[in-house]
C-alpha cells in the first residue's frame, strides 16, 4: 500500500535506512497528515519525526519532516511536550502533521462507520518491519476474534491467526469487503498470534477547541477529515490521472454504503459536505440526526463530530425503501445548518450540495422532489431575510441564529476592522499547548496600511538578447507617488548568480523603506518570458529565510508596452470585426447582479466566465466602436481599460477565475479578447503553470498581461501532472475574495508564505504561488527603457 509509511527519529541521510532509527508504521489519512500510534510517534525527539513514504510501488522512497500535533489520550505535560514512548493506554493514537508540503503521496480511504459495527470476519493489515537487516513493507490477513470494551466508546478489536512482527504498530487495518480502513494496529500479543487494533472513530474524542472555530484548521479533527474527503473526491474526478483509486476498488467489490449509495455517489457527497464549514457542535449535529423522521438508531459512541460521521450513523438506521430519502434529508439539513464561520466559497459549496441532492432525487417520486424544492426555496428566503437584517446592523455582526450563517465575515486585512483571527492562530507543536500567532500584533496592525501605499524596493531586469543566460539589472527605491531613486545597477550578470549580486543593493533598499515591524514591499519587474522566475524563493544571503517569507514580494511585467507590437496576434488576439460593432449604450448599467462591472453586449447576457464569452464581434460590442482599422500602436483604449480594471479591483472584493484547469483537466488559456471580456472584478489564476499545456507558460502569462490585468496569481507545479488541485482552486477562491480589495493581496500572499514556511498544513495549497501586482498608475522608470542595449 503506497499510503503506508514508516516513522523514524529525525535524522538525515542514510541513517533513515538503519533499523536503529525506525520507530514504527503509520499511514497517510489525508494530504500531509499521518495517523499512527501514540507510542510510535512519541518515540521521536520533542515531537519531531521523519516520515518515509513511497510515491508509488517501485519508485523508491522519499522523506518529509513531521511533528506530532495530537495524541490520544492527551498525555502532554504542562509545557506542551508529548509524553515519552512506551506502553500507552488506549486508544493510543497520534496525528503527525508534515511540516513541508508533499503532493505526490496517496491517502487511504477511512470508513465513516464505527469499527464496533464491523462484527466478525477477516481484515487486512499493512506495515513496515525489519527483515534480514532491511526495512520492508509487508501485509497480510487477520481474523477478528471479538472486541475489548464491548460497545463502549473505547472499543478495540481482538485480532488473531497471524503473527504481527515488530514495527507494524500504527499500520492500517482494512475491511476487505467494503474496501476501507477501519482501524489502526495497536499492539501485538505476547502469548498468541495476533494483537489488537483501535477504531478510527476514536479520533472523534480529540480535544474540542474551547472557543468557537474561526476556520477549518481551528479544529484538528475537522481539518483532517474534511481534507480526507475532498482529496478522495478530487482524486476520483481527476481526468488526467491513470492511478486506480480507492473508489474504483470499492466499486468492483460491490459495496453499497448505507444500502443506497454507490461508492462514487458517496465520495461525491462526502466531498461536497467537506466543502461546507463543519457543524457548529456535536450537540448541533445530534439535533440534526434526531430531527430526521426515519432515523431510529441509537447514538453511536464516540458521538459523531463531523458531517461524515453523521452520514455513517445513518447507515445502521436506513431501511432499503427509505435509505435514499434519509440521506437526502440529512444533506438538506447540513446545507442550511448554523455555521461556526463562513468563507467566500461557502455559498458555492451549498449550491454544489444542492445540485447533488437534486440529481440523486431523480430516482424518487415527484412528490418527494417537489418537497425538496420547496425546502430549498424556503431556506433561501430565510437566508436572504437574515442577510437583510445583518445589513441593517453594524458591519461585521454575526448572524448565527438557527438556519442561518455568518453572512458578513471580516476581511483578513480590512483596514476598517482588526485582522480576522483565523489566519493568525495556529497550534503549537505539542498536542494541547496554547495557541500562538505566526505574525506579531505589530505586523498585523501594519497590514492595515497596504504595502503598496508605502515606499518599496524595486528590482528591474532586462534580458540580453544575444546572451540569454545573462541580464542587466538595477535596484531602486520607489515612492508611493511613482517616483523612483536608483541605488545601483549592473550589466551582464548571470541569471544563476543574480541573488548573490542583489544581496547588498537590496539590503540598502530595504533600509530605505522598512519600518519596525513593517517590512516593505519588494517589486521585481521582469520581461514576460521571466515572469515565472522564483524571486520569492531568493535567499539573501544564502543562509537567510526566503524573501517571500520575510516581506511581501510581487512581480511586474517590464515589457508590457512592447508585447502587442511583437506578439499580440501570436498570443490569441484577433482584430475585431468592424462590421459587427455596435455603439455603446450610454444608459446601460455596467454592474452585474453580483456587483461586478461585467461587460454586457446590448443583445446578450452578462459575461461572467470564460465559458460564456461570445465571439470577437460580441467582445467588440462591449468596448464600443473602433474609429478605424486596428492599430497595435494605438493603445489608449487598452490602457484606459487596464486602469479601470485596476481601480475596480482596489475598490471592491475580487473574484478568482481559474483559466487553465477544469477540475483537474487541462484547458487552453482564453484568448486575449476573451480575457478582456471578463468582469473587472476578475483575478486570473493559473493552476497548471509548469505543467504540460496547450501553450507555454510565457504565452499564458502574456495573454493575461495583454488582456489588461495588473493582478494575477499562479502556482509553479514543477512537473506534477497527477497532483490533485482541488485545494488550490478552493484556496485561491477564498484567499482572493476574502480581503476587502486587491490592495491587500500582496500582504495576504506574504501571510500565506509565512504560514507555509512555518509548516502550517492549511496553507500547503499555496506552495509555489506567485503574484503579479502591476500598478498602471505607477509606470516603471523609463517606461521599460532601463539599460536598453543598442
Amino acid at each position: 500500500m503506497a499510503a503506508t509509511v514508516r516513522i523514524h527519529r529525525p535524522v538525515v541521510g542514510y541513517a533513515l535506512e538503519e533499523p536503529a532509527t525506525f520507530l514504527g508504521s503509520g499511514f497517510f489519512v489525508a494530504p500531509n497528515w499521518v495517523l499512527t500510534c501514540a507510542h510510535v510517534a512519541c518515540g521521536g525527539e520533542g515531537g519531531e519525526v521523519a516520515v518515509v513514504y513511497e510515491t508509488a510501488p517501485g519508485r523508491g522512497v522519499s522523506t518529509a519532516p513531521g511533528r506530532v500535533v495530537a495524541t490520544l489520550p492527551d498525555l502532554a505535560d504542562g509545557a506542551g511536550r508529548t509524553a515519552s514512548a512506551g506502553n500507552w493506554p488506549a486508544p493510543d493514537l497520534a496525528l503527525i502533521q508534515l511540516t513541508s508540503p508533499v503532493v505526490d503521496h496517496e491517502c487511504v480511504y477511512v470508513s465513516e462507520r464505527p469499527a464496533a459495527y464491523y462484527g466478525e470476519g477477516r481484515v487486512l493489515y499493512a506495515g513496515w518491519t525489519e527483515n534480514e537487516g532491511r526495512l520492508q513493507v509487508m501485509d497480510g490477513t487477520l481474523t477478528v476474534q471479538g472486541t475489548i470494551g464491548g460497545w463502549s466508546s473505547d472499543v478495540q478489536m481482538r485480532l488473531g491467526d497471524n503473527d504481527l512482527p515488530y514495527g507494524v504498530s500504527g499500520g492500517p487495518v482494512i475491511d476487505p469487503v467494503r474496501g476501507e480502513v477501519i482501524g489502526v494496529l495497536k499492539a501485538r500479543s505476547d502469548h498468541r498470534p495476533g494483537g489488537t487494533s483501535t477504531g478510527i472513530e476514536q479520533l472523534r474524542t480529540l480535544r474540542v477547541p474551547a472557543e468557537r472555530a474561526t476556520a477549518e484548521h481551528s479544529d484538528v479533527y475537522q481539518a483532517v477529515f474534511h481534507a480526507h474527503d475532498r482529496y478522495h473526491r478530487d482524486r476520483q474526478r481527476h481526468p488526467a490521472s491513470r492511478r486506480q483509486t480507492w473508489t474504483d476498488v470499492q466499486g468492483r467489490l460491490g459495496a453499497r454504503p448505507g444500502r443506497t449509495l454507490s461508492p462514487d455517489e458517496r465520495i461525491q457527497l462526502l466531498g461536497r459536505l467537506a466543502e461546507l464549514p463543519p457543524p457548529q457542535s456535536t450537540r448541533g449535529l445530534l439535533d440534526i440526526l434526531d430531527s430526521l423522521p426515519d432515523f431510529q438508531a441509537s447514538t453511536p459512541l464516540p458521538a459523531p463530530r463531523g458531517w461524515r460521521d453523521g452520514l455513517g450513523a445513518l447507515y445502521e438506521s436506513a431501511s432499503d425503501d427509505g435509505a435514499l430519502e434519509l440521506v437526502l434529508d440529512y444533506a438538506m439539513r447540513a446545507m442550511s445548518a448554523p455555521r461556526p464561520f463562513v468563507v467566500p466559497s461557502t455559498p458555492d459549496a451549498e449550491k454544489a450540495l444542492w445540485v447533488w441532492v437534486w440529481q440523486a432525487a431523480q430516482r424518487l417520486s415527484a412528490r418527494y422532489r417537489s418537497g425538496l424544492a420547496e425546502q430549498r426555496m424556503e431556506r433561501l428566503r430565510r437566508r436572504e431575510e437574515a442577510r437583510r437584517r445583518a445589513d441593517r446592523e453594524e458591519p461585521g455582526t454575526d448572524v448565527d441564529r438557527p438556519g442561518t450563517v455568518f453572512v458578513r465575515p471580516a476581511a483578513i486585512f480590512d483596514g476598517r476592522r482588526p485582522p480576522r483571527p483565523s489566519h493568525d492562530v495556529a497550534p503549537t507543536t505539542g498536542p494541547s499547548g496554547p495557541q500562538r500567532r505566526i505574525a506579531s500584533d505589530v505586523r498585523a496592525r501594519a497590514r492595515a496600511v497596504p504595502g503598496a501605499a508605502r515606499p518599496s524596493a524595486l528590482v528591474e531586469l532586462v534580458l540580453r538578447g544575444w546572451e540569454p543566460d545573462r541580464c542587466d539589472w538595477s535596484v531602486s527605491v520607489a515612492g508611493p507617488d511613482g517616483d523612483a531613486v536608483r541605488l545601483h545597477e549592473a550589466e551582464r550578470t548571470p541569471l544563476a548568480d543574480l541573488p548573490a549580486h542583489l544581496a547588498g543593493p537590496l539590503a540598502e533598499a530595504f533600509r530605505h523603506c522598512d519600518e519596525p515591524g513593517r517590512p516593505a514591499l519588494l517589486q521585481v519587474a521582469l520581461p514576460h518570458a521571466l515572469l515565472g522566475l522564483e524571486v520569492d524563493a531568493w535567499q539573501l544571503p544564502p543562509e537567510a529565510e526566503p524573501l517571500g517569507a520575510l516581506r511581501p514580494v510581487v512581480v511586474r511585467c517590464a515589457d508590457r508596452g512592447r508585447l502587442p507590437g511583437e506578439a499580440y496576434r501570436g498570443y490569441g488576439a484577433e482584430a475585431p470585426d468592424l462590421d459587427r460593432l455596435d455603439p455603446p449604450d450610454p444608459g446601460r448599467s455596467d454592474r452585474s447582479d453580483h456587483g461586478r462591472p461585467d461587460r454586457v453586449p446590448r443583445d446578450g447576457p452578462a459575461v461572467d466566465d470564460v465559458g460564456h464569452v461570445g465571439d470577437v464581434g460580441d467582445v467588440g460590442a462591449m468596448y464600443g466602436p473602433f474609429d478605424g482599422p486596428y492599430d497595435v500602436d494605438d493603445r489608449d483604449d487598452l490602457e484606459e481599460e487596464r486602469r479601470a480594471r485596476w481601480r475596480w479591483l482596489h475598490a471592491h472584493r475580487a473574484r478568482a477565475e481559474v483559466l487553465d484547469c477544469d477540475e483537474g483537466l487541462r484547458k487552453p488559456v482564453p484568448s486575449v479578447e476573451q480575457l478582456r471580456a471578463l468582469s473587472h472584478g476578475t483575478v486570473p489564476v493559473l493552476c497548471r503553470y509548469g505543467d504540460l499545456r496547450y501553450e507555454d507558460d510565457a504565452e499564458a502569462l502574456a495573454r493575461i498581461v495583454l488582456g489588461g490585468y495588473g493582478v494575477a496569481l499562479w502556482r509553479r507545479r514543477h512537473g506534477r501532472p497527477d497532483a490533485v488541485c482541488g485545494e488550490f482552486h478552493r484556496g485561491t477562491i477564498d484567499g482572493i475574495a476574502e480581503p476587502a480589495s486587491a490592495q491587500y493581496l500582496p500582504e495576504a500572499v506574504h501571510d500565506l508564505r509565512m504560514r507555509l514556511r512555518a509548516g502550517r498544513t492549511e496553507s500547503f495549497w499555496a506552495d509555489g504561488v506567485a503574484l503579479l501586482y502591476d500598478d498602471p498608475h505607477q509606470p516603471l522608470p523609463g517606461d521599460g527603457d532601463l539599460l536598453e542595449a543598442p
